[in-house]
């Protein structure tokens, strides 16, 4: 069902949902200079004519998350402090993106995980539509323009907002609204296209051995930017807090890491499995477009947002490098 609706009686309508929705959306920061994911009230707080510099999977994967507590005599389960649900303004590649994350962590080893199920289940979006795509978008070489995942789809426009009804629990908040037909569009093509390499069990030895990787021991500084605005990264630590010097009482949380960090392998005894900034890049080219596929099936892991090469201050581009693999496998295969 489709409707046309005013901004201020968007504004009603979020503020009776926030009843029973903690509703996010990508807005300006306090600097008004980065895009990134917060609870909003109203709908001008959404910025729709750019792409937010943040995935926004903070909201149902925290950055920092306390696991359990522990006490003296035994512990204690943490809770969520919000019994609402949870409203997220998204585009498709973003979309695409939790469905990354709930392989990883719900259909790996046969296990799901219970810190991260707790909130995913809670999680509707509405889609935001994109009328053209970004500057560093490749979303259709992966297949993540396109989505069905959604309660709800706007088309932003100067005066209103087109909203498409989809999953009718939120159809009494529009009935007031003027009817029009609204079918959302996708983007079909956007100003990149990434060459893919073909990777598999039977060349991965001879890619891992490529001179190709040592380029980014020097150009990379190890920062994980990357892996921080990335919507499919999902790697963590584990961290013990102890409430005061010499007490028995504290908590466990994950904190997110990433594979580009230079201590990421480093073990308790101290040993360092991946030791240069460029095996770090090649393990997270195979991650995203060789080891997701192959364990999962059907689709690569990155979805092609490329916030990843808009937040590396050393303007090393993930594309580039996607791309110029593929030119160096082809270059061999041609002598071969």
């Amino acid at each position: 069902m489709g409707y046309r609706v005013d901004r201020e009686r968007m504004n009603d309508i979020l503020e009776a949902l926030s009843g029973s929705y903690r509703i996010y959306g990508p807005t300006l920061d306090a600097r008004k200079k980065r895009v990134q994911y917060r609870e909003i009230r109203r709908i001008e707080q959404v910025v729709y004519d750019r792409q937010s510099d943040f995935s926004p999977k903070a909201v149902y994967y925290p950055i920092s998350q306390v696991m359990f507590f522990f006490r003296e005599d035994g512990v204690e389960d943490s809770e969520l402090a919000d019994d609402r649900d949870i409203l997220i303004f998204a585009r498709a590649c973003d979309i695409n993106a939790i469905r990354r994350q709930d392989s990883l962590f719900l259909k790996n080893g046969g296990a799901e995980d219970l810190f991260y199920r707790r909130l995913r289940e809670k999680v509707k979006f509405v889609l935001m539509e994109c009328q053209e795509s970004f500057e560093h978008c490749f979303c259709v070489s992966v297949g993540s323009n396109t989505t069905g995942d959604y309660a709800l789809a706007v088309r932003f426009q100067e005066e209103n907002l087109l909203v498409q009804v989809k999953d009718e629990t939120f159809a009494s908040f529009f009935e007031a609204e003027d009817r029009e037909d609204y079918t959302v569009s996708f983007v079909q093509e956007n100003k990149k296209k990434v060459r893919i390499p073909e990777i598999d069990r039977s060349n991965l030895k001879q890619i891992s051995e490529l001179e190709y990787w040592k380029q980014f021991d020097e150009r990379c500084i190890a920062c994980g930017g990357c892996n921080t605005v990335c919507g499919t990264c999902t790697c963590f630590d584990t961290v013990d807090v102890i409430y005061r010097e010499g007490s028995h009482e504290g908590e466990r949380r994950r904190v997110w890491s990433g594979c580009m960090l230079e201590d990421f392998t480093r073990t308790a005894g101290g040993a360092v499995s991946r030791k240069t900034h460029g095996a770090n890049m090649r393990f997270k080219v195979f991650h995203k477009f060789y080891d997701y596929k192959d364990r999962f099936g059907g689709e690569h892991m990155c979805v092609g947002c490329g916030r990843c090469d808009i937040r590396c201050p050393r303007e090393i581009s993930f594309f580039d490098t996607v791309c110029g693999l593929y030119d160096v496998l082809a270059e061999k295969n041609g002598q071969s």
